[in-house]
């Protein structure tokens, strides 16, 4: 299925980055493990948290990278447990977890605990004072 693209119009020259940044938000979009959740917490700040029940802080890497958030959950020897379950419900594998951040957005830190990693965001004020733009004569 050919899907057409928001930004190939003729008219809509310059866009390559705006078309990017939505390619690569709606492939963070269809991924769907682990859960997550994201909460706005006032005054510009933001706190995504992720059901990540099962992994140790070294089994997890969060990094940004050209405005992207990415978080990735290792597991050492998937599968080699000895352990026999009647059921398993808990997912055991690893994941890579990404979104895209708007200009200006700064993450502030990580926590995990209870079997949650929370992730702070923030967007902080940027400084507004007047700049004074020279005047040019034309000689």
């Amino acid at each position: 299925m050919n899907r057409p693209l928001l930004f190939d119009s003729p008219y809509l020259l310059g866009f390559d980055h705006t078309r990017a940044l939505i390619e690569r938000a709606a492939k963070a979009a269809a991924e769907s493990y682990p859960p997550y959740n994201v909460e706005d917490r006032g005054d510009g700040s933001l706190r995504i948290t992720l059901a990540v029940a099962g992994f140790a802080p070294d089994q997890l890497e969060v990094t940004v990278e050209d405005r992207q958030l990415v978080v990735i959950g290792r597991r050492d020897g998937q599968g080699a447990s000895d352990e026999a379950y009647l059921h398993r419900g808990i997912a055991g594998r690893g994941f890579v977890r990404s979104f895209v951040l708007a200009d200006g957005i700064v993450v502030e830190g990580a926590l995990l605990e209870h079997g949650l990693l929370h992730i702070d965001l923030a967007r902080p004020e940027p400084e507004r004072r007047p700049q004074k733009v020279p005047i040019r004569t034309g000689n």
